[in-house]
C-alpha cells in the first residue's frame, strides 16, 4: 500500500480566469480512508481526476509513496478507480466484467479466476458470477464496479461519488459495505462525494472543500464539533448549525434578547461583530420570558426526534433556526417556543473573515 501526497497540486482549464484547484496541499496516510467533500463545483472531482490522471496537473506535483506520478499515464499508477456510472460492459457476464482488465494485462487465466473468485465471495457476488449487468440490482452494479477494482490490488482506491445512481436505502447500505471492505483490505482510498452524511460515515478524515480550497481536514467528530470557518459549519451537520448575527457587550453576545456569554479564551474582533453557531440539538427548551422566542412554522416528526423551523426577531432581523426536540413532544404549528444553549456548545465566528473565534 502507500501514501498520496499533493504538493500544492493545481489544474488551470485552458481559458479560464481562474484555476479550478488553485493549489492542493494534503497527505493522506497509508491505508487511510479520506473522503473529499463539497458542493459542486468546488473541486473535488477534478482533485480526484488529477491523482487519476484524467486531469493535467498545470503546477505542483502528486506523489504515491515514493514515486512523482504527476507526469505518469493513468495505467502505470497502479490505482482502480470507482465511477459514479458503473461502466460495465453490458455484454459481458458479471466475471468477465471484474477480470477484464487483468486479461488486457495478460495475466493467466488461472490467476483470473482465482482473483474474480476471492473478491465475489468479498462483495457477495458468487451466485451472480454468470451474469449480465441488466440482470442485476443498481446496489449489485455497484459492487461489480468495485470488484472489478478488487481484482487488480492497486495502491489506492479512487472513488468518484459511486452512490449517486443508488435510491436513498441502497445508498446506506453500499455505504457500509464500501467502508467495511476498505477497512477490510487496508487499501489506500481517497472518495468524493458532495453528501456530508456520506463524508461523515464513512471516512477516517474528512477533507471539505470549496472553490477549490481545502477549508478544513480532520475526523468527522472534529469537523462537527470545531468547525474552522463558517463555510464548514454551515456545511457539516445535517440539519446544518444554525448561523445567528451578534454583537459583543461587555462579555455576552447580545441575540436579540437572549444573553450568550463569550467562551473562554475567545478572540474578539474590535468591532464586536460576531456570528453565533448552535447546532440545532443544543438548544434547549426554556420558561416563559427566558431565552430566545421562535415562532414554529414547520414541525417535522421522526419518531425518536423531531425537528422544529421557525422565526426569531434578533434586533429587527428575522432570522430562520432549527430546533430538535424530542419526537413525542414536539409544539405544533404556529406557537411560539423560547429555547436558550448552554456557553460551550456555542461556537462564535468572525463576521468580517468567518474564521472560528472560539477555542
Amino acid at each position: 500500500m502507500a501514501t498520496v501526497r499533493f504538493e500544492k497540486a493545481q489544474r488551470w482549464y485552458p481559458g479560464a480566469d481562474s484555476p479550478a484547484v488553485p493549489g492542493i496541499d494534503l497527505e493522506i496516510k497509508d491505508g487511510e480512508f479520506v473522503v473529499l467533500v463539497g458542493p459542486s463545483g468546488c473541486g473535488k472531482s477534478t482533485t480526484l481526476r488529477m491523482l487519476a490522471g484524467l486531469e493535467e496537473v498545470t503546477d505542483g506535483r502528486i506523489f504515491i509513496g515514493d514515486r512523482d506520478i504527476t507526469d505518469m499515464q493513468p495505467k502505470d499508477r497502479d490505482i482502480a478507480m470507482v465511477f459514479q456510472s458503473y461502466a460495465l460492459y453490458p455484454h459481458m457476464s458479471v466475471a468477465d466484467n471484474m477480470a477484464f482488465a487483468l486479461k488486457m494485462a495478460k495475466m493467466s487465466k488461472e490467476e483470473r479466476e482465482v482473483r474474480v473468485k476471492e473478491a465475489a465471495e468479498i462483495l457477495g457476488l458468487t451466485p451472480y458470477l454468470e451474469r449480465k449487468p441488466k440482470a442485476l440490482s443498481g446496489g449489485q452494479r455497484q459492487r461489480v464496479a468495485m470488484g472489478r477494482a478488487i481484482v487488480r490490488k492497486p495502491q489506492v482506491f479512487l472513488m468518484d461519488e459511486p452512490l449517486s445512481n443508488l435510491d436513498a436505502k441502497m445508498r446506506v447500505q453500499t455505504r457500509t459495505d464500501i467502508a467495511r471492505l476498505q477497512r477490510e483490505l487496508g487499501v489506500t482510498t481517497v472518495y468524493v462525494t458532495h453528501d456530508q452524511v456520506e463524508a461523515m460515515t464513512m471516512g477516517d478524515r474528512v477533507a471539505v472543500m470549496d472553490a477549490g480550497r481545502l477549508q478544513q481536514v480532520d475526523t468527522p467528530l472534529n469537523l462537527y464539533d470545531r468547525p474552522a470557518n463558517l463555510f464548514v459549519a454551515g456545511f457539516i451537520g445535517s440539519p446544518q448549525m444554525n448561523l445567528l448575527p451578534g454583537r459583543v457587550i461587555d462579555g455576552c453576545i447580545d441575540l436579540g434578547g437572549l444573553q450568550v456569554p463569550v467562551p473562554a479564551g475567545s478572540a474578539v474582533p474590535s468591532d464586536g461583530r460576531v456570528v453565533v453557531g448552535i447546532r440545532p440539538e443544543a438548544w434547549r427548551l426554556v420558561g416563559e420570558g427566558e431565552g430566545l422566542p421562535i415562532s414554529v412554522t414547520v414541525v417535522e416528526e421522526l419518531g425518536a426526534d423531531g425537528f422544529v423551523y421557525g422565526t426569531s426577531d434578533l434586533a429587527g432581523e428575522e432570522v430562520n433556526l432549527t430546533v430538535r426536540v424530542p419526537g413525542r413532544h414536539a409544539p405544533a404549528k404556529g406557537e411560539v417556543v423560547r429555547v436558550a444553549a448552554d456557553p460551550e456548545q456555542v461556537h462564535i465566528f468572525d463576521a468580517a473573515s468567518g474564521e472560528r473565534l472560539s477555542s
